[in-house]
């Protein structure tokens, strides 16, 4: 009997493909816990912390995703050594030959495991050869680090920081469990130096890291998960078989899934950082109340955006180089964030649109600028909001969709084949989830301010009352969730 009970707990702490470790997973309580005791016991020495934080953080991967850990430990290695090479050497050429490898490797493992496939098919497609697909699985977060790895080679030969010279220091950094597999992409200038801080958590802390985690919950398993269950997967999976309006309220039904999706992850992350003494800037600021594209992309995944703006639109030449060039700047740079996210044509022509709607917005500021059209008048921006939101909900389309053909079939439905009648009954079958939505739009347009005041309140509140409002939340999410997980979007990137 007692080895029986070993065995089971052997299997259960040990990587199941089936069942990966994520922060809205039952076993993420257990390891939760266990994590925040020990750090506790730690937190007055800062080797301990770091130690602590490191083993659990690997365990976290190990968990998520297997075997693939070592991918982390692996460019953690090399680019500690190639980062502190850089650093201390004085020629130029060397310096910038090391810096290459640096970009090489870190975008040879993400090609070989993410674009390997995609042009083998390309190849197969236009030379009709007949090379077979590698069976090769995504190391999950493999996008997120190789960025956080590249920046960090880059800024050190830039000379913007002298690089850490422990290597658990820099292990710590990329491997810290709350943003390592799906954001936020964080610099090394931004954390390393909170590590030399003393471990401090004050009531506002707290009580932020406690509101981030909690309302992140809810948009992931209340809003996300259900949304996603009901209706988007079924209406996505198979577009020919409803209606344009159905189709239609699965689009903007994507818009929230995606966003309640990830932006919830990164709540719980950055709300996770804060109980550890960390601060990590946000990811989010409510993306569909942008009255511009441009504007959008300052408030959607943030870390990325700035992430492409330093690394790739600045070196292109950014806005130095006159208008046509900056246009065309931009439209390469959202391309490559379009490809970025996976390898499809789907991506690349998301990111392409979304790249030919930000030159266009440049030009029409430097219109209004020119001609001293004032954009900021209510009526404008409301409009504003109206266009930039279905704009981009139309490019979630081919985003979500499996393959091109999906993509066009779905457009073809919502313009062709609308069939407004068929409301009655969508309402009938799906009123649950419209109802989720309308309280997940409502949700998005409630005003920063009032979530300030809601933090406020929050810390205020003795321990017991965290403790027990806590618990009636994970009782009430455990009662909504899925049987069947459902695996977070960006898990894919």
């Amino acid at each position: 009997m007692l080895s029986l009970d070993l065995t089971r707990i052997i299997e259960k702490l040990a990587y199941n493909p089936k069942e990966p470790l994520l922060f809205n997973s039952g076993f993420f309580i257990w390891f939760f816990a266990a994590f925040i005791i020990t750090y506790s016991l730690v937190a007055s020495n800062r080797n301990g912390r770091i130690y602590t934080f490191v083993i659990f953080s690997l365990y976290f991967f190990y968990k998520a995703c297997g075997w693939y850990v070592g991918l982390v430990l692996f460019s953690a290695i090399a680019d500690f050594i190639l980062s502190n090479t850089i650093y201390r050497t004085k020629d130029g050429a060397r310096k910038k030959m090391l810096l290459v490898i640096s970009i090489v490797m870190n975008l040879g493992l993400l090609f070989y495991f993410k674009y390997t496939n995609f042009f083998i098919q390309i190849m197969n497609d236009f030379g009709k050869g007949g090379i077979s697909p590698l069976n090769l699985i995504l190391p999950v977060g493999i996008s997120f680090y190789t960025f956080e790895n590249l920046s960090y080679t880059v800024d050190v030969y830039r000379g913007h920081f002298k690089p850490v010279t422990r290597f658990m220091d820099y292990l710590y950094f990329l491997s810290f469990f709350p943003k390592l597999m799906m954001g936020p992409i964080v610099r090394a200038a931004d954390f390393l130096p909170q590590l030399d801080k003393p471990y401090f958590v004050s009531k506002k802390d707290f009580a932020t890291g406690f509101y981030l985690i909690f309302s992140g919950l809810f948009k992931k398993i209340v809003i996300s998960d259900f949304i996603n269950a009901n209706l988007v997967g079924y209406i996505f999976d198979d577009p020919s078989k409803h209606v344009g309006l159905e189709c239609l309220l699965g689009v903007y039904g994507y818009a929230l899934v995606i966003y309640c999706d990830f932006s919830g992850y990164s709540d719980m992350a950055i709300g996770i950082a804060k109980w550890c003494g960390f601060n990590i800037p946000p990811n989010f600021l409510s993306p569909y109340q942008s009255s511009s594209i441009t504007e959008f992309w300052r408030r959607w995944h943030i870390s990325l955006s700035s992430w492409l703006r330093d690394y790739l639109y600045i070196p292109l030449g950014g806005s130095r180089k006159g208008k046509v060039r900056t246009y065309v700047n931009l439209f390469i740079t959202m391309l490559l964030g379009g490809f970025w996210h996976g390898a499809s044509w789907n991506f690349i022509i998301w990111g392409g649109m979304h790249g030919v709607a930000l030159s266009a917005d440049k030009a029409r500021v430097y219109i209004a600028t020119k001609l001293r059209i004032n954009t900021m008048q209510i009526f404008l921006k409301a409009l504003g909001i109206f266009i930039t939101f279905h704009f981009v909900c139309f490019c979630w389309i081919f985003f979500k969709s499996a393959t091109l053909a999906d993509s066009k079939v779905m457009l073809s439905q919502i313009f062709t084949n609308f069939d407004a009648a068929a409301w009655k009954d969508l309402f009938a079958n799906y009123h649950a989830v419209l109802y989720i939505m309308l309280i997940g739009f409502l949700l998005h347009f409630v005003p920063h301010s009032v979530e300030e005041k809601i933090k406020i309140a929050l810390s205020k509140m003795p321990l017991w009352a965290y403790l027990l409002f806590g618990f009636i939340l994970i009782c009430v999410f455990m009662q909504i969730k899925t049987a069947e997980p459902i695996m977070p979007v960006y898990l894919q990137f």
